[in-house]
């Protein structure tokens, strides 16, 4: 066989963490998920760790890893969020590039990035290194082996940027076949013009270096590439191995039909498109049209001979080279073509000078305390891969130029954050989309306002008034938000968070959840030194004492605190840094009698005696934790609306049967009362213990007679979550008549509303319940009644 094809998907996405919690906090827009990474690992990263195989009837016939089939890689910022929210599918690409290693000689699927996806040729020598180095120390980290090939950021190149791969000992990367300037055939001295995307795809080439090293490039093909990104060929897995097939010539040479896209596309961009990815190597192997393989395997079968120069200063996404990324090019989503990106050289101005102008602090406040403050953050990342307390201690071992006292190691970790944050701003999507308040743009500033941050506690220059000065001239295409410091302003100044407001965080959310003795909050630990709480009537009163203790900087504050609830908004809290005991005993004693004598004004002097100001409010609470606590605040006022609307509903029970008997449908507000009192008490139906069907069946009748508006959204949440736990259970009890019987209940159920479930969880439960045992006779019937209905195959 001298065909081979090779799939490779660049799977990743932005780092949408708040620089202060590292944690991402929700997104609205990517409801009705938490937010976006949550929604695309449903959507494509899941979906891909378990693919599709449908047989007779079109039923799932077989579940396959495509990761271990195709070329990929990951973010490592997103791996970071996945080993941690998605353990299940990060372990399954793990799994997939062990498992690859054995299918392709040795060599495995995965491959490494550049960390945070910044534009290469625009970065610095300095910042091109780190890039590479935090790449193949993530990458190592996580796979266990060398990586022998690196993905560039929009595959952006140019020969300083090919020097710092070949100078880590990486043996190639890939490109898009635009990017080949010219071609030089081996034992010839002739070199053949190949620019505009005119080069042979089907073989690698080599690229020699000014050093003397060289670097192998692979060129993937780009009309199928294209097809498949932003065409029909993912609707169908035949048509999608035929074309790969086609592009094949008749030579007995080794030959590589190879794309390289999005690895969203392959069920985010494109619904069933990992489905139509799975199929396609289903074909490629059973009917022999072609062996698939990684790069490093077809390296190793066929090196390459002939010699190439590429185009520098290009990219995959732009066609005027790299301008998307520091300019009004023209290149755009086309999601709005009124808007305009005259922000995004300003955007690049602004960076580049905080960048600029940090280096200079953090070399010189570090020298003192490292010994080669650069080679220290090149070995950061063993720092960002292991927050504990040991790994910032072998860390500080390694490079501390004299023992530290506690002040000191948190300022050399603070410098070392602010050149991470500095780093982190150059990510690109923050110029790839078409507005400067898009979410990717923002998060960049939420970086650069960080390491502005960072620096000024580590007695550095004050740099924010000169980079806002900057972002004014970054016009802005939103009313409200003129340019890119107006989006400063409004929506990142709000979220930058110091110790203390993490202690006022606190403080309040002690009102609304039970915190143990140590805890976690966000990237902090919190020890709760002491906490009473108080109540007299409806009010609510909490009195405590804390410290907190930060992850990243191992920066540490005792604070007492004091919060109080009177029911609603109405809620005043106070916190104040403060080491002693007796400050705290006084406070405590003196707020507590105020309190149980119901004195309000005597309370509200006390906390200013206290603290100040007692100006701290739910607005001092994460986003996350407000949006808990104003959903219990409205769930109690949605108990009170629930029985006011079935008192009017009662009151006129004769009318509304007699409109819908006559097909007369209600308007109006009656009928957003009424689709609110069928969606309560259609929620309430699938909360049960035990769904009692013909009930569903009644107010399914309803809404429908009434034409009132059902939340299939939210019912699909609860109905999928409620059959996911009968599938896990039923693993485990594979003959349980019981659960077979919930499960084809939450089916039926799914039916009766005529909601779409997502079945991808549940599928995969039913296959591996039915490959680990299957129910004995008595039971098989209903079993297979539960495969009929998800749609898997019981055999």
């Amino acid at each position: 066989m001298n065909r081979f094809v090779c799939i490779h998907g660049h799977f990743y996405q932005p780092p949408r963490e708040n620089p202060w919690l590292e944690e991402i906090e929700i997104q609205d827009s990517a409801h009705p998920y938490h937010d976006w990474n949550e929604r695309i690992t449903a959507e494509c990263y899941a979906p891909n760790a378990a693919a599709r195989i449908l047989g007779d009837e079109r039923r799932i016939a077989d579940i396959v890893n495509n990761y271990s089939r195709m070329s990929f890689n990951f973010g490592p910022t997103l791996l970071s969020w996945m080993e941690r929210r998605s353990p299940d599918v990060y372990a399954a690409v793990l799994e997939a590039d062990r498992e690859s290693r054995k299918n392709f000689g040795g060599h495995g699927s995965a491959l490494a990035q550049v960390y945070n996806h910044i534009i290469m040729p625009l970065a610095t020598a300095r910042d091109k290194r780190t890039q590479v180095v935090w790449g193949i120390r993530d990458f190592e980290h996580r796979f266990g082996r060398k990586p022998e090939g690196m993905w560039l950021a929009e595959t952006a190149v140019d020969i300083a940027t090919l020097e710092a791969l070949a100078a880590e000992g990486f043996a190639f990367t890939i490109l898009a076949p635009h990017q080949a300037l010219r071609v030089r055939r081996e034992g010839s001295d002739a070199w053949v013009d190949v620019s505009g995307a005119r080069i042979d795809t089907r073989k690698p080439y080599f690229c020699r270096l000014p050093s003397g090293r060289s670097i192998a490039l692979f060129f993937y093909n780009g009309p199928v590439s294209r097809e498949i990104a932003f065409g029909n060929l993912l609707a169908d897995g035949a048509s999608f191995a035929r074309r790969l097939a086609a592009g094949f010539t008749d030579t007995t040479d080794p030959q590589l039909v190879h794309i390289a896209t999005d690895g969203e596309t392959y069920g985010h961009h494109h619904k069933y498109g990992d489905m139509a990815l799975a199929y396609c190597f289903h074909l490629l192997l059973t009917e022999n049209i072609a062996r698939p393989t990684v790069y490093g395997e077809f390296l190793e079968l066929s090196p390459p001979r002939d010699e190439v120069e590429i185009a520098e200063n290009t990219a995959w996404s732009c066609a005027h080279g790299i301008e998307r990324w520091r300019s009004d090019c023209g290149c755009e989503t086309g999601c709005d073509p009124r808007l305009h990106q005259r922000w995004r050289a300003p955007l690049r101005e602004a960076v580049d000078m905080l960048a600029e102008r940090l280096g200079p602090h953090f070399e010189n406040a570090a020298s003192g305390l490292l010994r080669d403050p650069w080679a220290a953050r090149d070995d950061y990342i063993s720092v960002i891969l292991d927050r504990s307390d040991d790994g910032r201690a072998r860390f500080l071992e390694r490079h501390a130029a004299r023992r530290l006292d506690a002040e000191n190691k948190v300022r050399v970790l603070k410098l070392l954050e602010m050149q991470r944050n500095a780093l982190l701003q150059f990510t690109s999507c923050g110029w790839f989309f078409d507005d400067v308040a898009g979410l990717e743009t923002v998060q960049i500033l939420m970086y650069a306002a960080r390491a502005i941050q960072l620096a000024a506690e580590t007695d550095g220059p004050d740099l924010e008034a000169d980079f806002i000065r900057i972002l004014e001239r970054a016009a802005g295409n939103r009313p409200g938000l003129k340019s890119a410091a107006v989006v400063y302003r409004k929506l990142v100044k709000p979220a930058v968070v110091d110790m203390a407001r993490v202690g006022a965080h606190y403080a309040v959310s002690t009102l609304f959840r039970e915190y143990g003795e140590t805890d976690r909050l966000y990237c902090y630990r919190v020890r709760k030194r002491a906490l009473d709480r108080l109540e007299n009537g409806k009010n609510r009163m909490a009195v405590g004492r804390a410290r907190l203790v930060s992850d990243i900087t191992g920066e540490t504050l005792d604070f007492n605190f004091a919060a109080l609830h009177r029911g609603d908004l109405d809620l005043q809290a106070g916190a104040r840094a403060c080491e002693n005991g007796e400050a705290y005993e006084t406070m405590s004693r003196e707020l507590a009698a105020s309190f149980r004598e119901g004195d309000a004004a005597e309370t509200m002097r006390l906390m200013d005696k206290h603290f100040g100001t007692h100006g701290l409010s739910l607005h001092h609470l994460f986003r996350d934790e407000q949006r808990r606590v104003v959903g219990g605040m409205f769930g109690a006022l949605d108990e009170d609306l629930s029985a006011e609307f079935r008192k009017i509903h009662d009151e006129h029970a004769a009318l509304l049967a007699a409109t819908a008997e006559m097909g007369i449908p209600v308007s109006g507000a009656l009928s957003a009362v009424m689709s609110f009192m069928h969606n309560r008490a259609v929620e309430r139906l699938l909360k049960a213990d035990v769904l009692d069907l013909g009930r569903l069946e009644e107010e399914a009748a309803k809404v429908r007679e009434g034409c009132f508006k059902l939340d299939t959204v939210r019912a699909a949440f609860i109905l999928s979550r409620r059959l996911e736990g009968h599938m896990e259970t039923l693993l485990k009890k594979p003959g349980d008549a019981d659960v077979l019987e919930k499960a084809v209940a939450d089916l039926e159920a799914g039916r009766i509303l005529g909601i779409e479930l997502p079945l991808w969880k549940a599928q995969n439960l039913y296959f591996y319940a039915g490959k680990k045992s299957r129910p004995e006779s008595s039971r098989c019937d209903l079993f297979n009644r539960l495969g009929d209905l998800l749609g898997v195959k019981a055999d």
